[in-house]
């Protein structure tokens, strides 16, 4: 350098360059526990709850189980749910959530067992009462550890005072609740074919089964026809009498009586154990039925030349297939006609049986039904009244008997002729000896046509993963078609009408599939089993009349003095009182004869404890809720046929309405393949394993980005996906929190330029998309939205273009001034925006600028936005350049990859328009900053041939050219003013700033 070449100073020290400390590695699963330590020293929630005049806003918390470490489902449902609840508070309301447990049932019963059998134990040798309390202990230690691991997600409640199903209050509340029922007349005694664990020896409800694949036999059953009516009951068609005119009609119809009593009727079922249990046989009289007679047989067939069956057409040719009957070796005699079947008596196969003692004498009836079908099969259904719905209902029908045959471990009673004590299910969950009896002494007396090995789907309890089988039993109803007797008849008089008006009337439901499937399981539905055979829970608490029947008026002991007894008891000592020495005597006092009176101990199914706690958390607690309605239920889609389900039904027995405004549903969580996830087969996903990798923000992203309404997939690719959205959202943050000074100036919106009053215009938009879809539930939509704005329209449009303002303009220039003000509006906004979602980072970010010992973002509301704010001509205005700018900047992309330019600051290219409109939309708007170039010249004259296009942009052309001038050693512009000023080798724009 020549010694009379003046130094060109460092001029970037002279720059307002971004300074932050926030980092752009997260390092989340390390800093989030000091930020979950953090809540809790300030209080956050209850801090939340200080704040007057707001409008409550309440999520009812449906209870997991306390018997295991969380699963990926878990972590999805309270995410969501927190989400909820915090997005309503940034809103302005008082959005309350108490975490609950559901502690009773089998679950927790069942976990005990196994311990006892483990050591060789027998459950039923160990005191009650001892027993409950191992039960209790053992859901209060998971309770412990599922609270951690829900707030180690970020979930925000009350968790210092969850709600437990167990607490004595709660136990007190559930009793009072069946008391309810007892004194308002829809409880009842009954018998009826319930779903039965015969493995866990107790009744079911559907929200407890799963279905899974299992081999059974398969039998085709010859029921012999020993009456086919009297005469003069089977009158012959025109037809039939035309074939031998020589035959009388009474001649005929003998004919056809004799051939009717010579058949049998062919019945099909996966169920053998339930053939000496048979009352009847089922036809359909919209099914075409004939007589098909054997004409020949092969080796090995149970079928006889001459041997004839009634079957459906449609199935004939599969059963006599089964039969191991060849084509050629059957034909059809000739059809039959519904008075015909109606008229038929048949036997039971067992019938006359040597060793039988008459258990099977007795006449199986042909009755009508329409839920018998003839596309599987054999077209008439084996009906055994104690074994299945349709069965049962067939049998109220037309008064068949009810058959008592199986104990509570499936076996057969013991006075059963061949079948005494044989188990359908054994204690193992294993197939008993009942169906390979059952089908040897049908093979033995002649009975069976074929057998088949087939594969069915079949009930299992998802608990001890064993067969379930309907059974029947006594058992406890809310019967929900029966006139409830409570005078809350706003909604309708039974539970069903009442369920169903408020399914349609009170409830918003998200998605609104939802509702259709609530409603048709509530239609179609019966009465509410509500007993249980188990010692782990809140007892019936209700009294029999000894020695009297369930049809009796006196059966069941009503006294409101008796039930206050009872609940004074569980308020201080919990349900365990029930089972305590002189309870009896206790509960009834002086008013009764002790020995007319006996206890009822089944204990309340699990869901109508679950199904109750609307009325101790929503009604008894201070921070409950005025009506003891929840503002939303918020589960997974098997809670259709769960919780939603029992709340709804349970209320509407003691409120007489749904106890719920909203009821949004998510999906099933799948792997990345989307398989349903398993144990056995190795493809689950540990929420605990994900916050150890990538921090709980990740997962919660993860839930945010999906459609929650449907089943969700999560895997490594899917949440490095998550990860990745992260850190370029992250990147936007650091940006704004680098830029924003340490006094935000205040600047006029009609003093600003436009492109600060378009971001304003976006802001507000965006200020109403997602208050909107915070209100609808719709993470999906937020996330979404705000991400795009932080991504695409700040990073890569407002700031790439603002961050030549902000760093190289003067302390005092408006546009600069504009630009900071904006920023500190951002950074209010998108923090409060995502303070839902991103409950970790949204803390880090907004601690970052407001430090200190109370400070946090969950104790802010998301700030109103101004309608001034708006303005559409602007936004249309904007739109037009932003499209003029993709043309702009792709077409030096094209000069910097030929290395022509190292940057766009060295271009200043000619842009040809064809509209006036967008000639001046781009006067408007200093272009060339825009474009991020030092210079630009917008034209209408026609553009050359040569003239860069984007097909998608009309209108618009580039002519490349380069700036002219110096680089400006501030700025890096290329102006012919540099080098011109005071300060050597600048602009005249840094010039000034430096002055």
């Amino acid at each position: 350098m020549c010694a009379d070449t003046p130094e060109i100073p460092d001029y970037k020290v002279t720059l307002n360059l971004p300074q932050t400390d926030f980092p752009m590695r997260a390092g989340l699963p390390k800093r989030e526990p000091e930020w979950l330590k953090r809540w809790e020293e300030i209080g956050v929630y209850d801090r939340l709850r200080e704040k007057q005049g707001r409008t409550p806003f309440t999520l009812h918390d449906g209870p997991p189980y306390a018997n295991g470490n969380l699963h990926i489902g878990h972590a999805l449902n309270k995410t969501i749910k927190d989400m909820v609840v915090r997005s309503h508070q940034m809103m302005g309301f008082d959005s309350r959530y108490i975490p609950g447990w559901d502690c009773h049932g089998l679950p927790i019963e069942w976990k005990i067992e196994e311990q006892y059998r483990a050591k060789g134990q027998d459950k039923d040798a160990v005191d009650v009462v001892e027993f409950r309390r191992e039960c209790r202990d053992f859901a209060a230690g998971w309770v412990d550890v599922q609270r951690e691991e829900f707030k180690r997600l970020g979930i925000t409640g009350n968790w210092a005072q969850p709600y437990l199903t167990m607490d004595f209050h709660a136990e007190r509340v559930i009793a009072a609740e069946f008391q309810k029922f007892l004194m308002n007349g829809v409880l009842y005694q009954g018998s009826k074919p319930v779903m039965w664990s015969p493995v866990e020896k107790t009744a079911l409800a559907e929200a407890e089964v799963e279905y899974h694949e299992r081999q059974t036999d398969a039998i085709w059953v010859m029921f012999p026809v020993v009456r086919a009516g009297r005469s003069g009951e089977i009158i012959p068609s025109e037809e039939e009498m035309a074939e031998d005119d020589r035959e009388s009609e009474a001649e005929t119809m003998l004919k056809r009586e004799a051939q009717l009593e010579a058949a049998k009727v062919v019945i099909w079922t996966t169920t053998p154990w339930t053939i000496p249990s048979n009352r009847a046989i089922c036809f359909n009289p919209d099914v075409s039925y004939a007589i098909y007679e054997v004409t020949g047989t092969p080796d090995e067939c149970w079928a006889s030349v001459g041997d004839t069956y009634l079957l459906a057409d449609n199935l004939a040719a599969d059963v006599l297939g089964a039969a191991r009957l060849e084509d050629g070796q059957w034909k059809r005699v000739r059809g039959l006609r519904n008075s015909e079947l109606e008229a038929l008596i048949c036997a039971h196969p067992l019938r006359g049986a040597e060793g039988a003692a008459g258990e099977w004498d007795y006449d199986v009836p042909m009755l009508p039904g329409a839920h018998v079908t003839d596309d599987a099969g054999t077209g008439f259904v084996h009906t055994a009244p104690s074994h299945g719905d349709d069965d049962f209902q067939i049998g109220l029908q037309h008064g068949l008997s009810m058959t008592y045959n199986h104990g509570d471990d499936s076996a057969y009673r013991e006075d059963m002729p061949f079948f005494a004590g044989l188990q359908v299910i054994d204690p193992k969950g294993k197939p008993g000896g009942a169906n390979k009896a059952v089908i040897e002494k049908l093979v033995e007396t002649g009975a069976l046509l074929a057998r088949r090995r087939v594969t069915i789907s079949d009930a299992h309890s998802w608990r001890s993963k064993a067969p379930v089988i309907r059974l029947n039993r006594p058992q406890w109803f809310a019967a929900i078609d029966r006139a409830v007797g409570d005078g809350q008849d706003t909604y309708g008089k039974t539970i069903r009408e009442r369920a169903l008006r408020s399914i349609d009337e009170l409830v918003t439901w998200t998605p609104k599939r939802g509702r259709n499937r609530l409603h048709s399981m509530i239609e179609q539905r019966p009465d509410w089993v509500l007993s249980r055979q188990r010692a782990w829970g809140v007892p019936l608490t209700c009294f029999v009349k000894a020695g009297s029947k369930p049809t009796d008026a006196d059966f069941l002991l009503r006294d409101e003095a008796v039930n206050t007894r009872i609940l004074d008891a569980f308020e201080a000592e919990g349900a365990d009182a029930w089972y305590m020495d002189g309870a009896k005597a206790r509960f009834l006092g002086t008013d009764y004869d002790h020995d007319e009176w006996e206890q009822v101990f089944d204990i309340l199914d699990v869901w109508f404890d679950s199904g109750s706690t609307h009325a101790f958390v929503l009604r008894d607690r201070e921070d409950g809720t005025d009506d003891g309605i929840a503002d939303v239920y918020l589960e997974g889609t098997d809670q259709h046929r769960g919780w939603f389900h029992s709340s709804l039904l349970q209320a509407c027995g003691t409120l007489g309405r749904a106890p719920y405004r909203n009821v949004v549903t998510h999906g099933f969580t799948l792997d990345a393949k989307g398989n349903k996830m398993s144990k056995s087969v190795g493809n689950t996903v540990a929420p605990q394993k994900v916050v150890d990798q990538y921090g709980a923000d990740i997962l919660r992203l993860w839930v945010a980005q999906s459609d929650y309404t449907g089943d969700l997939r999560i895997g490594d690719e899917i949440l490095k996906g998550a990860a990745d959205s992260y850190r370029r959202l992250r990147n936007t943050l650091r940006f704004m929190l680098g830029n924003l000074p340490t006094e935000v100036p205040e600047v006029a919106v009609e003093d600003m330029p436009d492109l600060e009053r378009w971001v304003l215009h976006r802001m507000a938009e965006l200020d109403d998309v997602v208050r909107a879809r915070y209100r609808a539930f719709d993470f999906q939509e937020v996330f979404q939205a705000v991400f795009t704005f932080a991504t695409v329209d700040l990073s890569s449009f407002y700031f790439d273009i603002r961050k030549d303002a902000l760093y190289c303009d003067a302390p005092d220039s408006t546009r600069r001034r504009a630009a900071e003000k904006v920023l500190d509006l951002l950074f209010h906004r998108i923090v409060t925006w995502l303070a839902p979602i991103l409950v970790f980072t949204m803390e880090e970010v907004w601690l970052e600028r407001f430090p200190g010992e109370d400070s946090s973002v969950h104790l802010q509301d998301m700030p109103d936005t101004p309608d001034d704010w708006r303005d559409e001509a602007l936004a249309a205005a904007w739109s037009q350049v932003r499209q003029a700018r993709r043309v702009v900047t792709a077409a030096l992309e094209v000069q910097r990859r030929d290395k022509t330019i190292g940057a766009s600051l060295e271009a200043a290219p000619i842009v040809h328009v064809t509209s006036d409109e967008l000639a001046g939309a781009l006067g408007q708007v200093a272009f060339d900053d825009v474009c991020i170039t030092s210079d630009i010249q917008v034209t209408t004259d026609a553009p050359p041939p040569e003239a860069f296009r984007l097909p998608e942009v009309d209108g618009v052309s580039v002519v490349f050219s380069k700036a002219n001038g110096e680089k400006c050693q501030r700025c890096w512009k290329v102006l012919p003013d540099v080098g011109t000023h005071a300060h050597p080798a600048v602009c005249g724009r840094c010039d000034a700033a430096l002055d």
